[in-house]
């Protein structure tokens, strides 16, 4: 389906589809490989992390930050 045949469903009907695409995905989660800058990103966190470079918080900290 195209976006133009999915955008005039109802949006339960648009949710199902979505649902059955997730599951098509889900059965070959080697496929979805995340990017290589997702890796970098977390490789530099974990770095800032070993040398005391980052920042941390507390998770209430985090929920007092709204």
């Amino acid at each position: 389906m195209t976006v133009t045949e999915i955008n005039p469903l109802p949006i339960p009907e648009q949710i199902i589809r979505m649902e059955e695409m997730w599951d098509s995905l889900r059965q070959e989660p080697q496929l979805i490989a995340p990017p290589e800058w997702h890796h970098e990103i977390l490789n530099s966190r974990i770095e800032r992390l070993k040398s005391n470079q980052a920042k941390t918080i507390t998770l209430q900290e985090l929920k007092a930050r709204k």
